[in-house]
């Protein structure tokens, strides 16, 4: 069994993509675990009596603590309380390091895969001139190609809160406008004395 000082390691792994599988002769189970883990792991835990499973997932009953630590130090391995609400706990022999450094991978990965999308308002008013109507259009089309979501909205000023229909025309010619980009997410609606309505780029769920 070999103790390596691998916090260093462990991160340059992550940073380089490389693969646990990459170091055959390095014990995982030595992995400087991050001070944020609250996984209890080992002599950590406390409860007198622990319901344990072995690392095929075979049911070995209910341990002491100390039987259960034995049994994991006999295979070289990690006990890790996996279910500590349940009575009693519930613990799993595993080589904890490895576990924890391939759920890190995991996470990396998933966070590479994930987009920000923003949202971005686009304001318009009942009478909008046709020029001032192309030009929050070009806008909205420019925020919908980099796949970010479009609110656009209108304000209704004074009496012109009695003519809501004109504000429905103007952000269905929106829509209608950005059909081949965009889907609508939210249909027309009222807020106060606002109306407004959601765009999606049509790749988001792609």
């Amino acid at each position: 069994m070999h103790y390596v000082p691998t916090l260093f390691l462990w991160n340059q792994l992550l940073v380089d993509d490389r693969s646990y599988k990459d170091f055959p002769n390095i014990s995982w189970r030595w992995l400087d675990i991050s001070k944020n883990d609250k996984t209890l792991i080992n002599e950590k835990i406390r409860a007198k009596e622990v319901r344990l499973i072995d690392v095929n997932g075979e049911q070995l009953g209910v341990k002491s603590r100390n039987e259960a630590l034995d049994i994991a130090a006999n295979a070289e391995l990690d006990l890790v309380m996996v279910a500590p609400n349940a009575k009693p706990p519930v613990c799993r022999i595993m080589d904890y390091g490895k576990y924890h450094f391939e759920q890190q991978k995991k996470e990396k990965e998933a966070r590479k895969k994930q987009t920000t999308i923003k949202i971005k308002e686009v304001r318009l008013s009942p009478g909008i001139e046709d020029h001032d109507f192309n030009t929050k259009l070009r806008n909205a089309r420019k925020f919908l190609s980099k796949g970010d979501k479009v609110k656009a909205s209108i304000r209704f000023r004074g009496r012109a809160i009695t003519h809501k229909e004109l504000g429905q025309k103007v952000l269905d010619r929106m829509a209608d406008e950005c059909k081949d980009v965009a889907q609508v997410e939210t249909k027309p609606k009222m807020e106060g004395r606002n109306m407004f309505m959601m765009l999606a780029p049509l790749n988001e769920n792609k």
